[in-house]
């Protein structure tokens, strides 16, 4: 064929593949968010749960890239039937909404059983997509023989961008999950349709098997092959060490998560895109100084100064990692090795991160493990007069992460580990003796230590706060009467300290480090006078499968670092509440958080149930003085009894609640956070 008609063929057959490469990299990253918002109440909410959900990803993507690089020895023909095959299989998956049966029942292994859930959910249709991209860019260099192939690789990182950073601005704010859930299924029917057609087409176009195979040639050196693997692991695991240090250590904020998988996406796209967007220099400079900054605000909680740093650290490493990718990448006949080599190193990093390191430490040291990492490769990389320069960053990056090690774990006295996080307990001898339980960065209450006081509620329970007046005003209602509580979330434990002699004290706790602890290092549950119990799981979903227990008070008390898990806050949740709480009873909701504003969440759905919402704000004056150790909080108080609310201890406290007639009822369908960010 003349070279003239060859490129006039090309650019119009490219169009076949390119969109279907598109469409299959945008529903890949847009089913990531909508499978695990699904998912998310079933285990507690915990960021952890998208980090094992990543691990997921990754590792389908990789039987995807290996899927690719195997089937290519197999011929055109058996090929292409084996990938129509699959493709009509995959259909028996739609729609991709997670069946209630496989809810967990509180005594599964969280990260095996999310595996599971998804591989029953999406496994076979997540599969698929992920190896569009390689088959179709190895069936396109085999027909065309043009260099485009790793362009199109571009391309599809800027279609799985184009769904991450439109799932919560255009998507999730207008549809609810079932919604997306069936349009996301229609759009991979249709996908189906359109890769099946490439397929069935290349069986008559592609050149025959022996010609594939002679083609191919001699795979690339494995010293190669351990480049890309590295390469890629690197990257990964500065991605996920990322999220998981800002999202558990920093701050708790809504879609905080989607700005380092968007950095990484983007770096991929400009590393493959045109070698003009990366320059080795540049990034090695850029790393010399974010790396010792990065190491320096390790345990900063300013959101601010050290999310900025972070996320400008990551982008660099991602691109320096990425950007060597792309200068090492081989000729495009071995292009399905070059992705197995990828989607490999991607899987081993997410992998380390999130299962290898909970297992192996007891605090966040993975990201200060990365960091020196990453310095090693930046010192490695440079010759001449900059080996100093670059031996510095080394030195400096690993006295600053030291040094964040040693203030992380100084004068604590129990540090503990699962999947929901980090519990630490550490003691203040100002302005009282105080023993405070920390979970990731946030203390969730503590102990005053000494005999007179060991059994005295301070922090968030105080007796000027939300619990403290709604407790004494019950007692005062009904004197004689023993109350029945309910909490979600355990903490310390200090809620037990309300407890009197026939009182029925019930925790609803998910982690089993903070039970533990709970019971190790506070006596709130020894020493209380009421009968107490703690239940395993998930507060919501032990409720939904108790019969109604008629508690006079249930306290939603759960966090995940510094925010409620919003199946906490919804219709569904509410009528489980409501379901479990006598006619004149109290719930209290605990709305103390930095970054999300949560009245009038509560305010509507207490409305629509015909209950009211007030806000007992308490911020104690001269606290250092008063012998106790208090801290301001916001506490959501909701009953029906007009009683109760009249009582003194509640009315001169209790304020309205501000009403938004434009935010809807928080649904497990439904809820959109950036509605309600402060």
């Amino acid at each position: 064929m003349p070279p003239a008609d060859r490129t006039a063929v090309t650019l119009s057959a490219v169009l076949p593949y390119a969109a279907t490469i598109f469409v299959s990299s945008f529903l890949l990253f847009l089913v990531q968010p909508i499978i695990a918002k699904q998912i998310l109440p079933w285990f507690g909410g915990s960021a952890a749960v998208w980090t094992t959900c990543l691990v997921f990803f990754q590792s389908a993507l990789l039987a995807g890239y290996a899927y690719a690089d195997l089937t290519t020895r197999l011929g055109p023909r058996r090929q292409a039937l084996l990938h129509l095959a699959l493709l009509l299989a995959s259909l028996a998956f739609l729609p991709i909404i997670a069946s209630n049966s496989l809810k967990p029942q509180g005594g599964e292994a969280p990260i095996l059983a999310i595996l599971l859930l998804l591989a029953a959910t999406i496994g076979l249709p997540y599969f698929l997509l992920s190896t569009t991209t390689p088959l179709l860019q190895a069936w396109y260099w085999r027909r065309f023989r043009s260099a485009v192939p790793y362009r199109l690789f571009a391309l599809s990182n800027f279609a799985s961008l184009t769904a991450l950073l439109g799932f919560p601005v255009l998507f999730e704010p207008f549809l609810t999950l079932p919604q997306l859930g069936w349009i996301w299924s229609a759009l991979y029917a249709a996908l189906v349709l359109l890769c099946g057609s490439i397929a069935w087409r290349s069986m008559a176009v592609l050149p025959a098997a022996e010609a594939v195979v002679q083609a191919r040639g001699a795979p690339p050196a494995l010293a190669a092959q351990l480049q890309w693997f590295a390469l890629s692991g690197m990257g990964s695991v500065m991605l996920l060490a990322t999220t998981n240090h800002v999202t558990q250590n920093i701050a708790s904020v809504p879609f905080l998560w989607v700005l380092p998988l968007s950095l990484y996406l983007l770096s991929f796209i400009l590393a493959f895109d045109h070698p003009r967007w990366y320059r080795r220099p540049v990034f090695l400079i850029a790393l010399a100084g974010l790396l010792p900054a990065m190491a320096w605000t390790m345990n900063s909680l300013d959101l601010w100064v050290a999310v900025p740093v972070y996320f400008a650290g990551l982008f660099a490493a991602c691109m320096l990692c990425h950007g060597e990718l792309a200068q090492r990448k081989p000729d495009p006949r071995h292009l399905t090795r070059f992705y197995l080599m990828l989607s490999l190193g991607g899987a081993a990093g997410a992998v380390l991160v999130a299962i290898a390191a909970p297992l192996a430490l007891n605090g966040y040291f993975e990201l200060g493990i990365a960091l020196v990492l990453l310095a090693v490769l930046v010192s490695a990389s440079v010759r001449g007069p900059a080996r100093a320069a670059g031996a510095a960053v080394l030195v400096a990056t690993l006295a600053l992460v030291g040094r964040g090690a040693f203030d992380y774990t100084d004068n604590v006295r129990v540090m503990r580990r699962d999947f929901y996080g980090v519990v630490r307990t550490r003691d203040h001898p100002s302005p009282v003796p105080y023993r405070a339980m920390y979970h990731g960065a946030i203390m969730h209450g503590g102990q005053l230590l000494g005999e007179a006081q060991r059994n005295v509620p301070s922090d968030y329970f105080g007796p000027t706060t939300g619990y403290g007046r709604t407790f004494r005003a019950l007692r005062e209602l009904r004197p004689r009467q023993p109350l029945k509580v309910g909490i979600l979330g355990l903490g310390a434990g200090v809620i037990a300290a309300y407890g009197r002699a026939g009182d029925e004290f019930v925790f609803y706790e998910i982690s089993p480090r903070v039970a533990e602890i709970a019971g190790s290092e506070f006596s709130f549950l020894k020493h209380t006078a009421a009968a107490s119990a703690v239940v395993m799981g998930d507060g919501r979903l032990s409720l939904e499968r108790e019969a109604p227990r008629d508690y006079d008070l249930l306290g939603i008390d759960a966090f995940s670092g510094d925010s409620i898990p919003m199946h906490l806050i919804t219709r569904e949740a509410m009528a489980i509440y409501v379901r479990h709480l006598r006619p004149d009873g109290v719930i209290v909701f605990q709305a103390t958080n930095r970054f999300v504003d949560l009245m009038p969440v509560v305010k509507r759905l207490a409305a629509e149930f015909g209950f009211e919402a007030v806000l007992v704000s308490d911020t104690p004056a001269g606290a250092e003085g008063s012998g106790y150790w208090y801290s301001s909080t916001d506490q959501i108080i909701v009953t029906r009894s007009q009683a109760l609310l009249g009582q003194p201890l509640l009315a001169q406290a209790a304020v309205p609640i501000e009403a938004r007639p434009d935010l809807p009822v928080f649904t497990d369908a439904h809820h959109n956070l950036l509605r309600i960010l402060k």
